[in-house]
C-alpha cells in the first residue's frame, strides 16, 4: 500500500483516499511575474511524478495547480515595466508552460487563475466575517483574526506565541495582532480593484488558494502540495481560512518538497546564485534536469551545482546507452517480476524515487549483459517517472549547450576518419578522435561501423 509522509501529522501513514479509486490533489503554482527558477521546476516535476505514480497505481486523479495572476510583486513589476498587468502575466504564463513542457511535466487537469475566482474569495471572506474570524481594520483592509482560530499552528507545529509573521505577511498598525493576515486589501490608486461588501479592493494572497481549491475539489480533499517554503505562513493560513469558513476538515495529506540549494547555500537572488530554468537549459538537456530532480527524494534538500548536473547527465546517459542498440518493441512490464516489485515498493514508500531509479540501473546492467528482453521494462518503468521515452540515439546525440559541434559536422569528421583509416593514415584518424573528444563527443567503434554520443 502507498504510504505518504503527512506534514500535518509529521508521520508516514497509509494513504486512503476520501473517495474509492479517486484522488483530488491541489498544488500551489506560480506567481507569474518572472521566469520560473529551479525551485519552481522542482515543484512542477515532483508533483507531476506524484500524479504519474498515483495513476500507475490505479487511481483516477484530478490535479489542480493554480496560477497567481494578481499579487503585490506582479503589480510592482508591471509598473516598473510600464506595461499592463494582463500583458505581463500572459507572457510569463506562456514561458512557464514552455518550461514545464520541456521538463516533461504534463499539464494539470485544472489550472485556475486567481482573477477568475474573486467572487468565490469574497464569499469565503464574508463567511469568515459572519463567524467572527475576520474583521475590517481601520485602514479598510479585512483581516483574519488568528487567535480566534484555536487550531492555528498545527501545520508548523508551533504555538501562537512562538510563531512570527511570515515573509509575505505585512505587520500593520491596523491589525489587532501581528499574526493576523490580510484577506481583502482596500483599493489603492493605480492598482486593480474589484467591488466588494468592504469597498473596492483586491484579495490577499492566502485567500486565493483556499477559494480555488475548494471551488474545484470540494471543501475536503485528499492531497495539498507545494514547496517547503509555503508551509508557513501560506499553508497554515489556508487551513485557518478554509476550515474557518467551511468546517473542521480541509485536506487529509499535506506534502512539501524540500528546498533547493546551490553549492550548499540556499538559492536566493541576494546571494547571486539564482538560476532560471531557461538559464539551466542553455547548458543541460531538459531530461537531465528532470532526472537530477527525481534522483533525490522529494523531501530532501536538492543541491545544485555544475558537477551535480554533470553527474546526472552521465547517469542518464548510462540508461539510454543500455537502450541504444535494442530494437523498438511493444512497451510492457511484468509487475510480478522481482525488479518491478522493488520499483513498486520504493514508490509506495513515500514516492522513493532514489530507490526506484536504482532499479532502473539494475535493469540497464542486465541489458548490457545481454538480457535484451528487459529493455521494454526499463522503458515502461522509466516512463512512470517521465524518463527514457525518447529515441536513445536522439538523446545521446542531443546538443544541450551552445557552441557544441553540430551533428552534421560530427558525421563529416567520422566519415573523414573512416576514409583516412582505410588509407592507413592512423595519425590523422587519432587526431580526429582527439578533436571530437575535446568537443565532448565520444566515438564507439563496432562491427557495423562507428557511432557517437555526446559525453
Amino acid at each position: 500500500m502507498l504510504k505518504i509522509y503527512n506534514s500535518l501529522t509529521r508521520a508516514l501513514a497509509e494513504f486512503v483516499p476520501l473517495r474509492p479509486h479517486e484522488v483530488r490533489m491541489y498544488v500551489c503554482g506560480m506567481t507569474v511575474y518572472d521566469y520560473c527558477h529551479l525551485g519552481h521546476a522542482r515543484v512542477l516535476v515532483v508533483f507531476d511524478m506524484v500524479r504519474r505514480w498515483l495513476r500507475a497505481s490505479g487511481y483516477r486523479v484530478l490535479y489542480v495547480r493554480n496560477i497567481t495572476d494578481i499579487d503585490d510583486k506582479i503589480i510592482r513589476r508591471a509598473q516598473e515595466n510600464g506595461e499592463p498587468i494582463e500583458a505581463l502575466t500572459a507572457r510569463f504564463i506562456e514561458a512557464m508552460n514552455e518550461d514545464a513542457a520541456a521538463l516533461g511535466v504534463e499539464p494539470p487537469d485544472e489550472e485556475p487563475r486567481a482573477t477568475q475566482y474573486v467572487a468565490q474569495m469574497i464569499d469565503m471572506i464574508a463567511r469568515l466575517e459572519k463567524s467572527g474570524l475576520a474583521y475590517r481594520a481601520n485602514d479598510g483592509d479585512v483581516n483574519f483574526a488568528v487567535r480566534r482560530f484555536p487550531r492555528y499552528g498545527r501545520l508548523s507545529g508551533k504555538s501562537l506565541d512562538a510563531l512570527r509573521a511570515g515573509e509575505r505577511v505585512e505587520v500593520a498598525a491596523a491589525k489587532r495582532d501581528p499574526l493576523d493576515f490580510v484577506l481583502w486589501k482596500h483599493a489603492k490608486a493605480g492598482e486593480p480593484a474589484w467591488p466588494s461588501p468592504w469597498g473596492e479592493g483586491r484579495p490577499g494572497w492566502h485567500i486565493e488558494c483556499s477559494a480555488m481549491s475548494c471551488a474545484l475539489l470540494g471543501t475536503h480533499f485528499d492531497i495539498h502540495g507545494g514547496g517547503q517554503d509555503l508551509q508557513f505562513p501560506h499553508h497554515e493560513n489556508e487551513i485557518a481560512q478554509s476550515e474557518g469558513a467551511n468546517g473542521p476538515a480541509f485536506v487529509n495529506v499535506w506534502m512539501h518538497n524540500g528546498f533547493v540549494r546551490v553549492d550548499e547555500e540556499k538559492m536566493s537572488k541576494s546571494l547571486g546564485n539564482f538560476f532560471t530554468v531557461r538559464d539551466i537549459l542553455q547548458h543541460f538537456d531538459a531530461e537531465v534536469v528532470r532526472f537530477f530532480i527525481l534522483r533525490a527524494h522529494y523531501r530532501s534538500p536538492l543541491n545544485y551545482s555544475d558537477q551535480s548536473m554533470l553527474d546526472a547527465k552521465q547517469a542518464l546517459t548510462r540508461l539510454y546507452t543500455a537502450l541504444k542498440d535494442v530494437p523498438a518493441g511493444p512497451a510492457a512490464v511484468d509487475w510480478n517480476a522481482p525488479y518491478a516489485q522493488r520499483f513498486k515498493k520504493a514508490m509506495d514508500d513515500d514516492f522513493g524515487t532514489p530507490e526506484a531509479v536504482a532499479v532502473l540501473f539494475e535493469l540497464a546492467n542486465e541489458i548490457n549483459r545481454g538480457e535484451i528482453a528487459l529493455a521494454p521494462a526499463l522503458r515502461v518503468l522509466g516512463g512512470v517517472l517521465g524518463l527514457l521515452q525518447r529515441d536513445p540515439r536522439a538523446f545521446l546525440q542531443a546538443e544541450a549547450s551552445e557552441g557544441g559541434l553540430a551533428a552534421e559536422a560530427i558525421d563529416a569528421l567520422i566519415a573523414e576518419r573512416a576514409a583516412v583509416r582505410k588509407a592507413r593514415d592512423f595519425a590523422r584518424a587519432d587526431a580526429i578522435r582527439r578533436e571530437l573528444e575535446s568537443a565532448g563527443v565520444v566515438l564507439e567503434d563496432g562491427p557495423s561501423g562507428t557511432t557517437w554520443r555526446r559525453g
